[in-house]
């Protein structure tokens, strides 16, 4: 039977930054994990990661060249050309145990150990070879001085062994993960990815694979939502259709809250006479959350079912989408241990006039350019309906209108939320 839901206690409409706010302050860290450095990349560093050794271990060639002492060529110019002989050829992984006495130097290579009592590497292009083909046995000649320690890396240039490379929470970039190797690092601890239910709920949905007949519609939801659960770092599993009663959904969420981190619930998220999650959170746990002053999607569902998080949202597809991208992928983001939680945003001109009937904020699917002046031009979408999934495809950003009834004209600065552009990024 239905439960009643307590309207003297339904929560009271939250603005995004409370919304938001309320969302996080019940969001817990994943337990820590250790895998292997491609299994890192995006994510975060669950403690501080030190270097082995010094990087890089010794002081080599930043570039082929001669390698010499810098002050036999300190009086060298075209009229008095320097000449020394070159007594060795250095390749990269080679290392030179002799002694360069005066008036010798070495042909030596990108990477390779500069020898003791060397402290300068002239590059290729600007020595003269007088006699021989410039490799071992030849005569080269310098024309010009050439600063101490020029073109040479020195040791321990990049890192000191024992030094921090990563700190606590800090992301792991692509190009992170050749630098801990370089440092030694093969493992890192970071957090669990978070495991997602996601259900779909609605009479009538019925699969993908069916063609819809007498009412029906494909249901579609889901794959928006596990495809952004698995974006921002979570595992994403869909879960049957539910039925819009009361009794499925309770039963649905009431086992997804058992066997997962998190819980999002599609469809069902208004207060018409068949939607059910508010009355199912409320009767299974806490229900913090139901309304979200946003345009589209202004009923977003949040609470707790045996302190597992639980979303509901909207049916609608760009309602649904806003949702998940304004509350339930900054929960996902701070489970694993990330520190940034808002896409970034620029300030764009509109390219039309936009005309605003409804106080809430408003996010309008929109396409960002730059006009032949270099500056950011925006355009929204002309149909802005929540129904619509091809908006949302063919749009790289959400144009903001702030809350009220003021309409922008044509050139009005806007802020604009770059879609699919990471919040690491910090714009």
């Amino acid at each position: 039977m239905l439960s009643p839901f307590p309207h003297s206690n339904k929560p009271e409409m939250l603005s995004l930054e409370e919304a938001r706010a309320l969302v996080l302050s019940r969001a817990g860290i994943m337990l820590p994990e250790t895998v292997s450095l491609l299994k890192v990349v995006g994510r975060v560093s669950a403690n501080h990661l030190v270097s082995d050794v010094d990087v890089c271990a010794f002081a080599h060639a930043a570039m082929d060249g001669f390698a010499l002492r810098h002050t036999e060529i300190a009086e060298a110019s075209e009229q008095n050309p320097v000449v020394l002989r070159v007594i060795v050829e250095i390749a990269a992984g080679d290392f030179f145990t002799g002694s360069v006495l005066p008036g010798e130097c070495v042909r030596i290579m990108t990477g390779a150990p500069i020898p003791a009592g060397l402290d300068v590497v002239v590059q290729y292009e600007i020595v003269h070879t007088v006699e021989g083909d410039g490799k071992t046995g030849s005569l080269v000649s310098f024309n010009s001085p050439v600063k101490a320690r020029k073109n040479i890396r020195e040791a321990a240039e990049e890192v000191a062994a024992g030094s921090v490379i990563v700190e606590s929470g800090e992301v792991i970039s692509s190009a992170g993960v050749g630098f801990l190797a370089s440092c030694g690092v093969t493992e890192v601890t970071t957090f669990r990815h978070p495991l997602v239910a996601v259900i779909p709920v609605g009479s009538e949905l019925i699969n993908p694979t069916e063609k819809p007949y007498d009412g029906k519609i494909r249901s579609s939801n889901e794959y928006t939502i596990a495809a952004c659960v698995q974006a921002a770092g979570g595992v994403p599993t869909t879960m049957p259709i539910v039925k819009d009663s009361f009794e499925e959904l309770r039963e649905a969420v009431q086992k997804a809250a058992q066997n997962f981190d998190v819980v999002v619930v599609m469809g069902g998220a208004s207060g018409g006479d068949y939607d059910f999650i508010k009355p199912v959170v409320a009767d299974l746990g806490e229900l913090l959350m139901t309304n979200v002053n946003i345009q589209p999607g202004k009923g977003q569902i949040f609470g707790l079912v045996e302190k597992v998080p639980v979303f509901g949202l909207p049916g609608n597809p760009a309602a649904a989408y806003l949702g998940f991208e304004m509350l339930v992928r900054p929960l996902l983001r701070k489970m694993q241990g990330y520190r940034h939680f808002e896409r970034p945003r620029v300030k764009a001109r509109l390219a039309q006039d936009v005309k605003k009937n409804d106080a809430r904020r408003i996010f309008m699917r929109s396409s960002l350019m730059k006009d032949a002046n270099g500056e950011y031009l925006v355009v929204p979408a002309k149909n802005q309906s929540s129904e619509l999934f091809g908006v949302i495809q063919r749009s790289n950003c959400l144009a903001i209108l702030p809350e009220g009834f003021d309409s922008r004209e044509k050139g009005s600065l806007v802020e604009c939320l770059l879609l699919d552009v990471s919040e690491e990024l910090g714009l």
